[in-house]
């Protein structure tokens, strides 16, 4: 029996700033370096062990991933980095911060671009173009993994792993518009005779 683990990772500097983060490299907070330990410490407790791991291409996911690795004393297992697990890239509006954000384009416009499906902010994705990179990845990369009888460690972002999730659940864009993933916070599914069950 498979386990697909996604985390989603802890808080960095421009989630703390609340400002559209995207591609740009942010940091890890203090608060996000302990919801990664927090997170690693619960796999533990739980007694989870991946055999292999993927991320994203941003140190914000990379460092979640190193500090629940050590947590688990796995340090040696093979992991991927793959910009295919990004952020949503929020073109125009990155680095800028929500509620200026908002005084410039117009509390609706931006709402739009935040929330609906398909509507990408300028020179942006939207969550529909972010899964058309997102999911060919997960369905040429993962799958595979996890029809070998292991258990798969994802870090990614907010974003990526909705897309992921929209998938395995078989969610609508209305549905998936009302999911948050948290920072640090990880959802685990069992996946058994080519379907997937949550956990958690």
């Amino acid at each position: 029996m498979s386990k697909l683990i996604l985390i989603r990772h802890g808080q960095s500097q421009y989630n703390l700033e609340n400002r559209f983060t995207g591609w740009i490299d942010s940091p890890l907070t203090e608060k996000g370096i302990q919801e990664a330990e927090s997170a690693g410490d619960a796999l533990k407790a739980a007694g989870y062990h991946p055999q292999i791991a993927f991320t994203s291409a941003l140190q914000r996911a990379q460092k979640t991933l190193d500090i629940i690795l050590k947590k688990l004393d796995l340090c040696k297992i093979p992991i991927t980095k793959n910009e295919a697990l990004n952020e949503r890239h929020y073109g125009d509006l990155q680095g800028k911060n929500k509620a200026e954000t908002a005084e410039e384009f117009g509390a609706e416009q931006v709402h739009i671009w935040r929330r609906s499906f398909d509507v990408p902010p300028p020179n942006g994705e939207s969550l529909k173009t972010t899964a058309e990179r997102t999911l060919p990845y997960f369905n040429e990369k993962i799958m595979p993994e996890l029809q070998k009888d292991q258990t798969i460690l994802v870090v990614a972002h907010g974003n990526s792993l909705r897309s992921i999730v929209m998938e395995i659940e078989n969610l609508t864009p209305e549905q998936i518009l009302k999911t948050e993933i948290a920072t640090g916070e990880a959802w685990v599914y069992e996946y058994k005779n080519g379907a997937f069950k949550k956990y958690c």
